[in-house]
């Protein structure tokens, strides 16, 4: 028998990943849950994160776990080991598969699955959701955050909070909480500082919601978010930071630390490793950056125009987008 996880990944608004086979695999243009087979030497968790990063090069944080399933394919035996995870990045890269779509869950039993990923799109549905498409989901509306920075929270009752998030809606309810009370803001930016990938990523989602509604709250610790974007291994917190400097702005950073937050976001272009959406937001970041030095222009429209061939489209187009942007005639003021 052998042994193969898969992810059933859960963008923000938690639809769920698909992806089709290819034509010459075991089961041509069928669809199924992204994974693929653990090594002898690695556990079927760390199996799920190798197989989704080189498939669709896409980070996840897994949140859940479902019933294995196995399944006789005739030439092939299975045992199917279901995770389930959450991703900020709904732009996979499809390194192996012809396709990909994310589906509404009410939608999931009528996708033309794999025989074993309908009896695992069936047991998600069953445990995560409800016959009427209603997501069954713990609730946070018992919490009662603080209204100011005079009300005391423990660092374990917000983690408690962050950790039975189920979605977007009650990411943005919390988001809306640290809006009204900077204390909440401090803490869940010390949280993206450490190393529980599950609460390091759902920290960034909410920190980012709230910047949406009032990037002004942020400038105080811009300094500290591009200090560790500079320093972060993770890169749901990467992603999250960046976006951050993109929503406030960078006016109130030093020359000093421009000229750094320039090289690094000039090194995430370059790497072949970073996420797609890290580097579309590198692009806003730098071009922002060179409306105040026109020195940095060209550099920036260069690298923009080099990037290698097998950069995915979502970045070229980015990129020439920005090359347009730098090459309008600047207005007189």
């Amino acid at each position: 028998m052998i042994e193969v996880s898969c992810a059933i990944i859960r963008d923000e608004e938690l639809r769920v990943l698909v992806v089709q086979r290819g034509e010459n695999t075991d089961h041509p243009f069928k669809w199924e849950f992204p994974g693929g087979k653990v090594d002898s030497d690695e556990s079927p968790e760390d199996s799920v994160i190798r197989e989704v990063l080189e498939e669709l090069e896409m980070e996840i944080v897994l949140v859940g776990s479902l019933p294995a399933v196995e399944h006789d394919y005739g030439r092939k035996q299975i045992r199917l080991i279901p995770f389930v995870c959450d991703t900020l990045n709904n732009n996979p890269v499809l390194n192996e598969h012809n396709a990909f779509f994310w589906s509404d869950p009410s939608e999931l039993l009528s996708v033309g699955f794999c025989e074993a990923d309908i009896k695992v799109a069936g047991t998600y549905l069953e445990r995560y959701h409800s016959l009427d498409g209603r997501v069954n989901l713990p609730a946070v509306t018992d919490f009662n955050p603080p209204d100011s920075n005079d009300d005391v929270i423990s660092d374990d009752e917000l983690k408690s909070m962050i950790d039975r998030m189920g979605g977007s809606s009650e990411a943005e309810w919390v988001a809306s909480s640290v809006v009204s009370n900077p204390l909440l803001l401090r803490k869940l930016l010390e949280f993206t500082e450490g190393d529980d990938s599950r609460l390091v990523f759902r920290s960034s989602w909410v920190l980012v919601k709230a910047c949406e509604r009032n990037p002004d709250i942020f400038l105080p610790y811009l300094k500290v978010i591009v200090n560790n974007l500079f320093t972060t291994k993770n890169g749901s917190a990467e992603r999250s930071f960046l976006k951050i400097v993109q929503l406030t702005g960078t006016s109130s950073l030093s020359e000093e630390m421009l000229g750094q937050l320039v090289d690094h976001c000039f090194c995430l272009l370059r790497s072949p490793s970073s996420a797609i959406a890290v580097k579309v937001y590198s692009i806003d970041v730098l071009y922002e950056i060179s409306k105040r030095y026109a020195g940095l222009t060209n550099e920036l429209a260069g690298i923009a125009g080099m990037l290698p061939d097998d950069v995915p489209a979502g970045v070229k187009a980015k990129c020439r987008e920005l090359i347009r942007k730098l090459n309008k005639p600047v207005k007189e003021g």
